[in-house]
Protein backbone atom coordinates (compact mmCIF):
# COMPACT_ATOMS: atom_id res chain seq x y z
CA UNK A 1 0.00 0.00 0.00
CA UNK A 2 1.24 3.50 -1.02
CA UNK A 3 2.58 5.37 2.37
CA UNK A 4 0.07 8.82 1.83
CA UNK A 5 2.33 10.98 3.61
CA UNK A 6 5.49 13.31 2.40
CA UNK A 7 7.28 13.26 5.83
CA UNK A 8 9.14 9.94 5.53
CA UNK A 9 10.91 9.94 8.34
CA UNK A 10 15.02 10.56 7.84
CA UNK A 11 16.98 7.73 7.69
CA UNK A 12 19.76 6.93 10.53
CA UNK A 13 23.34 7.27 9.16
CA UNK A 14 26.01 5.35 10.19
CA UNK A 15 29.71 6.38 9.38
CA UNK A 16 31.61 3.58 8.10
CA UNK A 17 35.11 2.73 9.77
CA UNK A 18 37.92 2.38 7.44
CA UNK A 19 38.35 -0.98 8.77
CA UNK A 20 35.09 -2.13 6.88
CA UNK A 21 36.71 -0.78 3.51
CA UNK A 22 39.95 -3.16 3.95
CA UNK A 23 41.91 -3.05 0.73
CA UNK A 24 42.03 -6.69 0.25
CA UNK A 25 41.18 -8.61 -2.93
CA UNK A 26 38.67 -11.12 -1.75
CA UNK A 27 40.05 -14.36 -2.17
CA UNK A 28 38.28 -17.61 -4.62
CA UNK A 29 36.40 -18.65 -1.74
CA UNK A 30 34.76 -15.29 -0.99
CA UNK A 31 34.01 -14.83 -4.75
CA UNK A 32 32.14 -17.81 -4.68
CA UNK A 33 29.62 -17.31 -1.87
CA UNK A 34 28.97 -13.70 -3.03
CA UNK A 35 28.28 -14.90 -6.33
CA UNK A 36 26.45 -17.86 -5.19
CA UNK A 37 23.98 -15.52 -2.81
CA UNK A 38 23.47 -13.23 -5.46
CA UNK A 39 22.24 -16.15 -7.74
CA UNK A 40 19.93 -16.76 -4.66
CA UNK A 41 17.54 -14.18 -6.34
CA UNK A 42 14.91 -14.86 -8.41
CA UNK A 43 15.43 -14.43 -12.22
CA UNK A 44 13.66 -14.58 -15.07
CA UNK A 45 14.60 -15.31 -18.70
CA UNK A 46 17.68 -16.71 -17.24
CA UNK A 47 19.51 -13.02 -17.28
CA UNK A 48 21.79 -12.45 -14.63
CA UNK A 49 22.55 -9.20 -12.67
CA UNK A 50 26.59 -8.75 -13.36
CA UNK A 51 27.00 -5.61 -10.67
CA UNK A 52 29.41 -3.00 -10.97
CA UNK A 53 30.59 0.43 -9.33
CA UNK A 54 31.22 3.70 -10.35
CA UNK A 55 33.47 5.97 -8.18
CA UNK A 56 33.54 9.11 -10.01
CA UNK A 57 31.31 11.44 -11.23
CA UNK A 58 33.59 11.05 -14.91
CA UNK A 59 32.43 8.40 -16.74
CA UNK A 60 35.92 7.09 -17.91
CA UNK A 61 35.75 5.74 -21.77
CA UNK A 62 37.14 1.66 -22.60
CA UNK A 63 36.85 0.38 -18.96
CA UNK A 64 35.53 -3.35 -19.24
CA UNK A 65 34.89 -4.77 -15.97
CA UNK A 66 31.86 -6.95 -14.97
CA UNK A 67 31.05 -9.53 -12.22
CA UNK A 68 30.90 -7.76 -8.70
CA UNK A 69 27.82 -8.13 -6.34
CA UNK A 70 26.51 -5.76 -4.87
CA UNK A 71 27.15 -7.28 -1.70
CA UNK A 72 31.03 -7.44 -1.99
CA UNK A 73 31.74 -3.48 -2.80
CA UNK A 74 33.33 -3.39 0.81
CA UNK A 75 36.15 -6.16 0.09
CA UNK A 76 37.07 -5.22 -3.52
CA UNK A 77 40.22 -3.94 -3.51
CA UNK A 78 40.16 -1.08 -3.53
CA UNK A 79 39.26 2.58 -1.25
CA UNK A 80 38.41 6.07 -2.38
CA UNK A 81 40.00 8.64 -0.59
CA UNK A 82 39.09 11.47 1.18
CA UNK A 83 38.59 14.00 -1.54
CA UNK A 84 37.36 17.61 0.07
CA UNK A 85 37.97 20.12 -1.66
CA UNK A 86 36.12 23.02 0.83
CA UNK A 87 34.43 23.26 3.85
CA UNK A 88 31.94 25.78 4.58
CA UNK A 89 29.55 28.04 6.72
CA UNK A 90 26.36 29.18 6.07
CA UNK A 91 24.35 31.86 8.01
CA UNK A 92 21.12 33.42 7.70
CA UNK A 93 21.11 37.12 7.65
CA UNK A 94 17.99 39.32 8.95
CA UNK A 95 18.94 41.64 5.97
CA UNK A 96 21.46 40.06 3.89
CA UNK A 97 19.81 36.87 3.60
CA UNK A 98 22.18 33.51 2.94
CA UNK A 99 25.10 34.73 2.98
CA UNK A 100 28.70 32.20 3.20
CA UNK A 101 30.29 32.78 6.44
CA UNK A 102 33.09 31.31 6.50
CA UNK A 103 35.30 29.01 4.14
CA UNK A 104 38.05 27.16 3.32
CA UNK A 105 40.05 27.73 1.71
CA UNK A 106 39.55 30.99 1.71
CA UNK A 107 39.38 31.40 -2.64
CA UNK A 108 37.60 28.86 -3.70
CA UNK A 109 34.37 29.97 -5.91
CA UNK A 110 31.60 29.21 -3.77
CA UNK A 111 29.31 31.41 -5.39
CA UNK A 112 25.86 29.35 -5.17
CA UNK A 113 26.12 28.01 -2.19
CA UNK A 114 24.91 29.76 0.19
CA UNK A 115 21.30 29.06 -1.72
CA UNK A 116 22.37 24.80 -2.12
CA UNK A 117 23.03 24.45 1.39
CA UNK A 118 19.92 25.97 2.87
CA UNK A 119 17.12 25.36 1.66
CA UNK A 120 13.93 27.69 0.41
CA UNK A 121 11.48 27.11 3.25
CA UNK A 122 13.83 25.95 5.94
CA UNK A 123 13.15 28.63 8.17
CA UNK A 124 9.93 26.17 8.90
CA UNK A 125 11.77 23.23 10.01
CA UNK A 126 14.28 22.76 12.74
CA UNK A 127 17.21 20.25 10.62
CA UNK A 128 17.77 18.98 7.58
CA UNK A 129 20.46 17.65 4.92
CA UNK A 130 21.12 18.74 1.77
CA UNK A 131 22.65 17.19 -1.08
CA UNK A 132 23.64 19.53 -3.79
CA UNK A 133 25.65 19.78 -7.33
CA UNK A 134 28.68 23.24 -7.37
CA UNK A 135 30.00 23.16 -11.01
CA UNK A 136 32.00 19.61 -11.15
CA UNK A 137 31.63 19.07 -7.43
CA UNK A 138 29.02 17.63 -5.24
CA UNK A 139 28.16 19.00 -1.66
CA UNK A 140 26.60 17.63 1.74
CA UNK A 141 25.45 20.18 3.93
CA UNK A 142 23.63 20.39 7.08
CA UNK A 143 21.41 22.90 8.68
CA UNK A 144 19.94 23.45 11.90
CA UNK A 145 17.63 26.35 13.04
CA UNK A 146 17.73 27.50 17.02
CA UNK A 147 15.37 29.91 18.72
CA UNK A 148 17.60 32.36 20.27
CA UNK A 149 16.12 35.35 22.65
CA UNK A 150 17.73 37.95 20.18
CA UNK A 151 15.62 41.07 18.05
CA UNK A 152 18.53 41.46 15.95
CA UNK A 153 18.01 37.61 14.54
CA UNK A 154 14.18 38.05 14.93
CA UNK A 155 14.12 34.92 17.52
CA UNK A 156 16.08 32.39 15.44
CA UNK A 157 19.59 31.94 14.57
CA UNK A 158 19.82 29.47 11.27
CA UNK A 159 23.25 28.22 9.80
CA UNK A 160 24.31 25.23 7.68
CA UNK A 161 27.71 23.63 7.85
CA UNK A 162 28.94 21.74 4.17
CA UNK A 163 31.67 20.18 2.21
CA UNK A 164 32.13 19.92 -1.55
CA UNK A 165 33.67 16.48 -2.99
CA UNK A 166 34.31 15.62 -6.73
CA UNK A 167 32.54 12.60 -5.93
CA UNK A 168 29.25 12.18 -3.49
CA UNK A 169 30.31 8.82 -2.67
CA UNK A 170 32.07 9.22 0.84
CA UNK A 171 29.91 12.43 1.80
CA UNK A 172 27.84 10.22 4.37
CA UNK A 173 30.82 9.67 6.18
CA UNK A 174 30.96 13.13 7.34
CA UNK A 175 27.04 13.41 8.18
CA UNK A 176 27.54 13.36 12.17
CA UNK A 177 30.50 15.73 12.06
CA UNK A 178 28.59 17.88 10.06
CA UNK A 179 25.38 17.91 12.24
CA UNK A 180 27.71 18.23 15.22
CA UNK A 181 29.36 21.42 13.68
CA UNK A 182 26.03 23.32 12.78
CA UNK A 183 25.08 22.87 16.16
CA UNK A 184 28.40 23.80 17.81
CA UNK A 185 28.12 26.85 15.22
CA UNK A 186 24.69 27.80 16.68
CA UNK A 187 25.61 27.97 20.19
CA UNK A 188 29.47 29.30 19.48
CA UNK A 189 29.07 31.44 16.89
CA UNK A 190 32.80 32.15 15.53
CA UNK A 191 34.82 28.57 16.54
CA UNK A 192 36.06 27.58 13.34
CA UNK A 193 38.82 25.07 14.78
CA UNK A 194 37.18 21.96 14.21
CA UNK A 195 36.29 22.61 10.96
CA UNK A 196 40.01 24.11 9.94
CA UNK A 197 41.52 20.91 11.55
CA UNK A 198 38.96 18.67 9.60
CA UNK A 199 39.90 20.38 6.42
CA UNK A 200 43.76 20.01 6.73
CA UNK A 201 43.16 16.26 7.02
CA UNK A 202 40.67 15.83 4.30
CA UNK A 203 41.47 17.72 1.79
CA UNK A 204 42.17 16.84 -1.71
CA UNK A 205 44.98 17.65 -3.73
CA UNK A 206 43.15 17.95 -7.15
CA UNK A 207 45.47 16.92 -10.64
CA UNK A 208 46.47 19.45 -13.12
CA UNK A 209 44.42 19.98 -15.92
CA UNK A 210 41.72 22.72 -14.41
CA UNK A 211 38.73 19.94 -14.61
CA UNK A 212 38.76 19.53 -11.07
CA UNK A 213 37.98 16.14 -11.45
CA UNK A 214 39.49 13.46 -9.11
CA UNK A 215 39.74 9.72 -9.72
CA UNK A 216 39.86 8.10 -6.47
CA UNK A 217 40.95 4.72 -8.02
CA UNK A 218 42.52 4.43 -11.09
CA UNK A 219 41.69 2.15 -13.60
CA UNK A 220 45.01 0.59 -14.28
CA UNK A 221 45.25 -0.16 -10.54
CA UNK A 222 42.19 -2.45 -10.81
CA UNK A 223 42.56 -4.64 -14.05
CA UNK A 224 39.56 -6.31 -14.71
CA UNK A 225 38.11 -5.66 -11.25
CA UNK A 226 35.70 -2.70 -11.25
CA UNK A 227 34.20 -1.52 -13.88
CA UNK A 228 33.71 2.51 -13.15
CA UNK A 229 31.49 2.88 -16.38
CA UNK A 230 28.95 2.30 -14.16
CA UNK A 231 26.86 4.70 -12.25
CA UNK A 232 25.27 5.77 -9.95
CA UNK A 233 27.66 4.79 -6.58
CA UNK A 234 24.60 2.81 -5.71
CA UNK A 235 23.83 1.83 -2.07
CA UNK A 236 27.92 2.77 -0.45
CA UNK A 237 26.20 6.55 -1.51
CA UNK A 238 23.42 6.37 0.77
CA UNK A 239 22.50 4.25 4.25
CA UNK A 240 20.29 1.06 4.12
CA UNK A 241 16.62 1.58 3.50
CA UNK A 242 16.69 4.47 1.24
CA UNK A 243 15.57 2.05 -1.81
CA UNK A 244 13.20 0.69 0.67
CA UNK A 245 11.16 3.40 1.36
CA UNK A 246 11.71 4.81 -2.47
CA UNK A 247 9.33 1.81 -3.97
CA UNK A 248 6.89 1.71 -0.70
CA UNK A 249 6.20 5.28 -1.11
CA UNK A 250 5.61 5.29 -4.57
CA UNK A 251 3.85 1.70 -4.88
CA UNK A 252 2.85 0.59 -8.52
CA UNK A 253 4.47 4.62 -9.74
CA UNK A 254 7.84 3.02 -9.41
CA UNK A 255 7.04 1.09 -13.06
CA UNK A 256 6.28 4.14 -14.79
CA UNK A 257 9.39 6.43 -12.85
CA UNK A 258 11.75 3.09 -14.53
CA UNK A 259 10.61 3.90 -18.00
CA UNK A 260 11.14 7.57 -17.15
CA UNK A 261 14.78 6.91 -16.04
CA UNK A 262 15.63 4.62 -18.85
CA UNK A 263 14.79 6.67 -21.50
CA UNK A 264 16.78 9.18 -19.61
CA UNK A 265 14.38 11.93 -19.48
CA UNK A 266 14.52 15.05 -17.57
CA UNK A 267 12.80 14.56 -14.03
CA UNK A 268 12.72 16.92 -11.43
CA UNK A 269 10.88 15.99 -7.47
CA UNK A 270 9.16 18.75 -5.89
CA UNK A 271 8.59 19.02 -1.99
CA UNK A 272 8.42 20.91 0.65
CA UNK A 273 11.27 21.00 3.37
CA UNK A 274 12.89 19.04 4.37
CA UNK A 275 14.74 18.12 1.29
CA UNK A 276 17.39 15.34 2.75
CA UNK A 277 14.66 12.38 2.22
CA UNK A 278 13.86 13.84 -1.18
CA UNK A 279 17.56 13.51 -2.04
CA UNK A 280 17.63 10.03 -1.41
CA UNK A 281 14.75 9.69 -4.22
CA UNK A 282 17.03 11.55 -6.64
CA UNK A 283 19.75 8.55 -6.16
CA UNK A 284 17.00 5.95 -5.86
CA UNK A 285 15.64 7.05 -9.42
CA UNK A 286 19.11 6.98 -11.04
CA UNK A 287 19.40 3.11 -9.57
CA UNK A 288 16.22 2.14 -11.61
CA UNK A 289 18.56 3.14 -14.46
CA UNK A 290 21.52 0.84 -13.86
CA UNK A 291 22.86 -1.51 -16.81
CA UNK A 292 25.98 -3.71 -16.61
CA UNK A 293 26.04 -5.16 -19.43
CA UNK A 294 29.22 -3.95 -21.35
CA UNK A 295 28.97 -0.69 -23.52
CA UNK A 296 25.62 -0.36 -23.45
CA UNK A 297 24.23 3.30 -22.94
CA UNK A 298 27.57 4.84 -23.70
CA UNK A 299 26.22 6.72 -26.81
CA UNK A 300 23.23 8.24 -24.39
CA UNK A 301 22.98 11.11 -22.13
CA UNK A 302 24.28 10.29 -18.70
CA UNK A 303 21.73 10.23 -16.32
CA UNK A 304 23.13 12.51 -13.22
CA UNK A 305 21.81 13.18 -9.95
CA UNK A 306 21.49 17.06 -9.53
CA UNK A 307 20.25 16.35 -6.35
CA UNK A 308 18.63 19.82 -4.48
CA UNK A 309 18.28 22.93 -7.29
CA UNK A 310 17.12 26.42 -6.82
CA UNK A 311 16.56 28.96 -9.15
CA UNK A 312 20.20 29.77 -9.57
CA UNK A 313 20.22 26.73 -11.25
CA UNK A 314 18.38 27.85 -14.16
CA UNK A 315 20.29 28.84 -16.84
CA UNK A 316 22.86 25.33 -16.02
CA UNK A 317 19.55 23.24 -16.13
CA UNK A 318 18.53 24.34 -19.71
CA UNK A 319 21.91 22.78 -21.08
CA UNK A 320 20.99 19.60 -19.18
CA UNK A 321 20.20 16.74 -21.70
CA UNK A 322 19.03 14.12 -18.81
CA UNK A 323 18.70 14.55 -15.10
CA UNK A 324 17.22 13.90 -11.56
CA UNK A 325 17.14 16.93 -9.15
CA UNK A 326 14.58 18.18 -6.15
CA UNK A 327 13.61 21.22 -5.37
CA UNK A 328 11.42 23.11 -2.52
CA UNK A 329 10.41 26.12 -5.03
CA UNK A 330 7.24 25.45 -6.48
CA UNK A 331 8.14 28.04 -9.15
CA UNK A 332 9.48 25.43 -11.41
CA UNK A 333 7.15 23.69 -12.09
CA UNK A 334 5.93 26.33 -14.53
CA UNK A 335 9.14 26.32 -16.04
CA UNK A 336 8.16 23.65 -18.54
CA UNK A 337 11.12 24.36 -20.76
CA UNK A 338 13.15 22.54 -18.09
CA UNK A 339 12.21 19.18 -17.18
CA UNK A 340 10.36 16.91 -18.88
CA UNK A 341 8.32 14.48 -15.39
CA UNK A 342 7.46 16.61 -12.56
CA UNK A 343 6.38 14.52 -9.40
CA UNK A 344 4.90 16.73 -6.55
CA UNK A 345 4.39 13.98 -3.29
CA UNK A 346 3.13 10.93 -5.30
CA UNK A 347 1.85 12.35 -8.70
CA UNK A 348 4.15 11.96 -11.67
CA UNK A 349 3.07 13.93 -14.57
CA UNK A 350 4.13 15.29 -17.91
CA UNK A 351 3.74 17.77 -19.84
CA UNK A 352 4.52 16.38 -22.90
CA UNK A 353 2.12 14.51 -25.07
CA UNK A 354 4.57 11.89 -26.55
CA UNK A 355 5.42 10.49 -22.69
CA UNK A 356 1.99 11.06 -21.28
CA UNK A 357 1.11 7.24 -22.64
CA UNK A 358 3.81 6.17 -20.40
CA UNK A 359 2.07 7.19 -17.38
CA UNK A 360 -0.66 4.49 -17.49
CA UNK A 361 0.60 0.99 -15.93
CA UNK A 362 -0.18 -1.87 -17.89
CA UNK A 363 -0.85 -5.50 -16.96
CA UNK A 364 3.46 -6.41 -17.48
CA UNK A 365 4.23 -3.81 -15.05
CA UNK A 366 1.74 -4.20 -12.15
CA UNK A 367 2.80 -8.12 -12.55
CA UNK A 368 6.36 -6.39 -12.01
CA UNK A 369 5.73 -4.73 -9.05
CA UNK A 370 4.14 -7.77 -7.70
CA UNK A 371 6.99 -9.68 -8.19
CA UNK A 372 8.92 -7.12 -6.55
CA UNK A 373 6.72 -7.22 -3.52
CA UNK A 374 6.36 -10.66 -3.43
CA UNK A 375 10.56 -11.13 -3.29
CA UNK A 376 10.61 -8.65 -0.69
CA UNK A 377 8.36 -10.65 1.58
CA UNK A 378 10.30 -13.75 0.95
CA UNK A 379 13.12 -11.78 2.16
CA UNK A 380 11.50 -10.39 4.87
CA UNK A 381 10.52 -13.94 5.82
CA UNK A 382 14.00 -15.49 5.55
CA UNK A 383 15.51 -12.74 7.99
CA UNK A 384 12.79 -12.97 10.14
CA UNK A 385 12.52 -17.04 10.82
CA UNK A 386 15.99 -18.19 9.82
CA UNK A 387 17.98 -15.39 10.73
CA UNK A 388 19.14 -14.65 7.25
CA UNK A 389 21.50 -11.12 7.03
CA UNK A 390 23.75 -11.84 4.17
CA UNK A 391 20.75 -10.11 2.12
CA UNK A 392 18.95 -6.61 2.78
CA UNK A 393 15.88 -5.02 0.58
CA UNK A 394 18.27 -2.47 -0.70
CA UNK A 395 20.62 -5.49 -2.59
CA UNK A 396 16.78 -6.76 -3.59
CA UNK A 397 15.63 -3.87 -5.20
CA UNK A 398 18.92 -2.84 -7.05
CA UNK A 399 19.05 -6.04 -7.91
CA UNK A 400 15.58 -6.49 -9.39
CA UNK A 401 15.91 -3.02 -11.90
CA UNK A 402 19.47 -4.33 -12.95
CA UNK A 403 18.04 -7.94 -13.87
CA UNK A 404 14.86 -6.39 -15.76
CA UNK A 405 17.08 -3.66 -17.51
CA UNK A 406 19.84 -6.53 -18.38
CA UNK A 407 17.25 -8.87 -19.72
CA UNK A 408 15.83 -5.99 -22.07
CA UNK A 409 19.07 -5.00 -23.54
CA UNK A 410 20.66 -8.73 -24.21
CA UNK A 411 17.56 -9.75 -25.89
CA UNK A 412 18.13 -6.24 -28.14
CA UNK A 413 21.53 -6.71 -28.45
CA UNK A 414 20.92 -10.34 -29.43
CA UNK A 415 18.33 -9.19 -31.81
CA UNK A 416 20.64 -6.44 -33.59
CA UNK A 417 22.70 -8.85 -34.05
CA UNK A 418 20.72 -11.37 -35.44
CA UNK A 419 19.62 -12.09 -39.61
CA UNK A 420 16.06 -11.66 -38.48
CA UNK A 421 16.10 -8.59 -36.69
CA UNK A 422 12.78 -8.41 -35.55
CA UNK A 423 11.14 -7.87 -32.46
CA UNK A 424 8.27 -9.73 -32.15
CA UNK A 425 5.25 -9.94 -29.63
CA UNK A 426 7.26 -13.11 -27.91
CA UNK A 427 10.35 -11.13 -27.61
CA UNK A 428 8.41 -8.54 -25.75
CA UNK A 429 7.02 -10.70 -23.26
CA UNK A 430 9.96 -12.26 -22.43
CA UNK A 431 11.47 -9.05 -21.69
CA UNK A 432 8.63 -9.24 -19.67
CA UNK A 433 7.21 -5.93 -20.95
CA UNK A 434 3.50 -5.74 -22.67
CA UNK A 435 3.66 -5.84 -26.52
CA UNK A 436 0.94 -2.90 -26.46
CA UNK A 437 1.13 -0.98 -23.47
CA UNK A 438 4.69 -1.04 -23.89
CA UNK A 439 5.02 -0.42 -27.72
CA UNK A 440 5.43 3.20 -27.34
CA UNK A 441 8.08 2.76 -24.74
CA UNK A 442 10.16 0.40 -26.82
CA UNK A 443 10.36 2.74 -29.97
CA UNK A 444 11.61 5.68 -28.05
CA UNK A 445 14.11 3.14 -26.26
CA UNK A 446 15.33 2.03 -29.27
CA UNK A 447 15.65 5.43 -30.83
CA UNK A 448 17.57 6.89 -27.68
CA UNK A 449 20.05 3.59 -27.48
CA UNK A 450 20.49 3.35 -31.32
CA UNK A 451 19.26 -0.19 -31.29
CA UNK A 452 18.85 -1.30 -35.40
CA UNK A 453 15.90 -3.75 -34.40
CA UNK A 454 12.94 -3.54 -36.37
CA UNK A 455 9.70 -3.34 -33.73
CA UNK A 456 6.98 -5.88 -34.79
CA UNK A 457 3.86 -4.82 -36.93
CA UNK A 458 0.86 -6.20 -35.01
CA UNK A 459 -2.89 -4.74 -35.24
CA UNK A 460 -4.61 -4.99 -31.64
CA UNK A 461 -7.75 -4.85 -33.75
CA UNK A 462 -7.11 -8.04 -35.47
CA UNK A 463 -7.15 -11.40 -34.01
Amino acid sequence: MVEQSDRAPLLDWEEVPPAELAPTVPSPETEDSIQSGLSSYPTEGGVRADISLNTSPARPKNCAFHGLSVRDRRITGWEEKDQIVAVFVVTFDTRSGNMIEWCLPQDVNLEGVEFKSMASGSHRISSDFIYFRKGCYFGLACFANMPVESELERGARMKSVGILSPSYTLLYRYMHFLENQVQHQLQCPGQYSPLEAFYEDKKAVLPSGGNGLVTACPTSALGPIVNRCMHPEMKITHPAGCMSQFIRFFGEQIMVLWKFALLRKRILIFSPPPVGVVCYRVYCCCCLANVSIPGMGVSVPEFRPFFYINVADIATLETELSYVACTTEKIFEEKKELYDVYIDNQNVKTHRESLQPLLRLNSADREKYRKLCEQRQLLLYSQEVDGDCTSNEEDLFILFFMEQNNRIFQTLSELAGSADPTLTAEHVRAMGLDPQGDRGFLVDLLEIYGIDVMLFIDNPCCP
